[in-house]
């Protein structure tokens, strides 16, 4: 089978594609900038086109890339007795969002990331303050609710965000929650392959489509954190995010 009659199976016109790509390139600007996030600005875009249980594993195989790019460039400043903490926890919950994911409806996975992406935008947007010291016994419930958010809405690293940005000096938190989502991208990768979900050849074809968008995409959010400010940016695109969020929960109501 060639590769056009691949990408066919998707059905797919000349301004799905465009739509598609820059919203796989939006998203890694942010991804760039902040470490995660990009399942909350991609994925209410993908929505549009595929399903909930195909846009996570789609995501999964391009973070696979992105992260260990990430996480070549700081490795020496991960902090490894927090790393240690929180990999068992998040696999637990990786394990959980994906039994989750494709299993339920995709109506109610619709309300449900509609849900999810609005109350993290609504948090993200109420709280600027860093948060007071947590204990490290909040490594359980932030890593197990942090993997299970990974893998049933794509993005559960601002959890990882809250819990390391509370012990661990900026460079250290940031590195550590690379390697984190380093680890997180590696167990939801092997989970969904051995699910059978990569069995699918064209959803393969479309993650290889769709690297250059994300490689223009990190190179963009590189060159934003030299000329602007990472809080503004990052902010700016969390009203995006919100504003996506409702809108999945209105296309679910109106269904």
């Amino acid at each position: 089978m060639s590769l056009v009659e691949l990408m066919g199976q998707w059905s797919f016109g000349a301004l799905d594609w465009l739509v598609i790509g820059l919203g796989i390139a939006l998203a890694y600007i942010v991804f760039g900038i902040a470490g995660f996030g990009t399942a909350l600005v991609a994925g209410p875009i993908l929505i549009m086109f595929m399903p909930l249980s195909k846009i996570i594993p789609l995501l999964v195989l391009l973070d696979f890339v992105a992260a260990f790019g990430n996480l070549l460039q700081s490795r020496r400043d991960v902090v490894k007795p927090e790393l240690l903490r929180l990999l068992p926890c998040m696999a637990i919950g990786c394990t959980l969002g994906v039994i989750f994911l494709l299993n339920l409806h995709s109506d109610l996975l619709l309300l449900l990331m509609g849900l999810f992406i609005s109350t993290y935008a609504i948090y993200s947007l109420a709280v600027r303050a860093k948060p007071t010291a947590l204990a490290a016994g909040w490594s359980v419930p932030m890593g197990v609710v942090g993997g299970l958010f990974g893998a049933l809405f794509g993005s559960g690293g601002f959890l990882y965000a809250i819990y390391l940005n509370s012990r661990l000096p900026k460079d250290g938190a940031r590195a550590t929650q690379s390697a984190l989502i380093s680890a997180s991208t590696v167990v939801r990768l092997s989970l969904f392959l051995i699910a059978g979900v990569y069995a699918e050849l064209p959803l393969l074809m479309l993650a290889v489509c769709l690297l250059p968008a994300m490689a223009l995409g990190l190179w963009a959010g590189r060159r934003l954190t030299l000329r602007m400010s990472r809080e503004a940016f990052v902010r700016l695109v969390t009203w995006l995010v919100l504003a996506s969020g409702i809108a999945l929960i209105g296309r679910y109501l109106s269904t």
